[in-house]
């Protein structure tokens, strides 16, 4: 099989749709004699900030000298993002190997959706590998996700959001106890879930499970001191930390990163403070916002979600207030987009409603005609590119071109811009 081969291979499992459960994904790692259970594992769900968590916590692990695999979705570009070894994807012939050895997977108790097939190629690729750690990102949920077979050191719960209803329930409270079923007997918990109703349902989780539970602002907290911060820790106070990654929320993940590596320092694990600095201040991770250096700039964020669009809006509101902003906006069907445009649209001046190509997203006129409830100024690019290139076109070189509401927009936007400085 060809890369392309394979790539097409798994995208045809879409088709299968979401189904959550552990049967299947069981007998596949069985199948290829149970990889995960070859290095020791970081388990990571949550709604909004699972990404930057294991993107930070990969990079002081691998600073600290350790040999990491990172598994995270989606991909915004190319699908090896996915997979990464000491955070570099995962060469194309690596795809292939791994995408051949799952396929010969024969008598399992279902047709594997491609989260299944996915997850399945990652663990058997750190294994490969021989990764001493393995930073593994829930897809959807916790208790059923598919990542939910391997036996972790160490759970992280980032925050908690209305999300995914249809799949996890339609209250905080039974969302949080979809994303509580990562909790393991005795394994540690670090919780960043602020909600009383959805905290209590962790609380009792990690009870239950005789879990040692470590909560942000209880346990473990962070000042602001200007544009670096503080942290207040279980066994240490680290004050003046940089991070690279942008946006007050950051540091409310780095909070969670940090009580991460005091649990591991805790069990002997070697991971010193200048590694915990320099991991912060290096740590990068695309679509998350991201500022492209072009004229006009370039803010590339992708704000998929309510939580996540709120931040964004709050993210523009303070820090580029007097810019003159183009908003190139495109959105997934299974998204509150109504409650989503209400806050991208409000710090903008003008709207390119835009449709990257998923068979799952919003068509560019429905989207066109719902920003219309929010923005006068408002036009159609029905390709991400095209609408990048108009944005630059119109856009005042000192204003501000912000590309969010999905990552899938944010990923054909990268694409566009590589492009456009290609041609250049």
């Amino acid at each position: 099989m060809e890369y392309k081969e394979c790539l097409d291979a798994m995208f045809r499992l879409h088709r299968f749709g979401i189904k959550l459960g552990l049967d299947t994904i069981g007998a596949m790692l069985a199948a290829l004699n149970d990889p995960q259970q070859r290095y020791r594992c970081i388990h990571i769900a949550g709604t909004n900030g699972k990404g930057s968590v294991a993107a930070m916590l990969s990079e002081i692990l691998r600073t600290a000298g350790y040999k990491v695999g990172r598994y995270t979705s989606p991909h915004l570009e190319r699908f090896n993002e996915r997979i990464c070894i000491d955070n570099e994807p995962i060469s194309d012939a690596e795809v292939v190997r791994s995408c051949q050895r799952v396929t010969g997977i024969r008598d399992l108790p279902r047709q594997p959706t491609f989260f299944e097939f996915t997850t399945a190629m990652a663990l058997d690729v750190f294994a490969e590998h021989q990764v001493q750690w393995a930073v593994i990102e829930t897809g959807m949920g916790g208790r059923l996700d598919a990542t939910n077979v391997i036996q972790p050191v160490l759970t992280l719960i980032t925050n908690i959001s209305l999300e995914h209803k249809t799949y996890l329930g339609n209250t905080l409270s039974v969302i949080a106890g979809e994303k509580a079923g990562i909790i393991k007997p005795g394994v540690p918990v670090i919780s960043g879930v602020y909600q009383k109703s959805a905290r209590d349902v962790v609380e009792r989780q990690a009870a239950g499970h005789q879990a040692p539970l470590y909560r942000h602002g209880r346990e473990f907290r962070t000042r602001r001191q200007g544009t670096a911060f503080a942290y207040y820790g279980l066994d240490h106070t680290w004050t003046h930390l940089n991070l690279a990654l942008l946006g007050d929320h950051q540091v409310d993940n780095a909070a969670l990163v940090l009580a991460a590596c005091e649990i591991l320092m805790r069990s002997r694990i070697a991971i010193d403070a200048s590694c915990v600095r320099e991991g912060l201040q290096n740590t990068r991770w695309p679509g998350r916002l991201e500022m492209i250096d072009t004229r006009p700039r370039l803010l590339l964020d992708g704000a998929h979600n309510l939580m996540s669009a709120r931040l964004l809006g709050r993210h523009l509101t303070q820090n580029f207030k007097d810019r003159d902003i183009t908003l190139v906006v495109g959105i997934l069907g299974d998204k509150p987009y109504r409650e989503i445009l209400k806050d991208l649209t409000a710090p903008c001046n003008r709207v390119i409603a835009t449709q990257p190509k998923i068979d799952r997203a919003i068509p560019v006129l429905q989207l066109e005609s719902a920003v219309r409830e929010f923005a006068s100024n408002v036009e159609v690019r029905e390709d991400v590119g095209e609408a990048v290139r108009h944005a630059l076109a119109i856009t005042p070189k000192e204003g501000l071109i912000c590309v969010a509401g999905s990552l899938y927009v944010v990923g054909e936007a990268k694409t566009a811009i590589k492009d456009l400085n290609r041609l250049t």
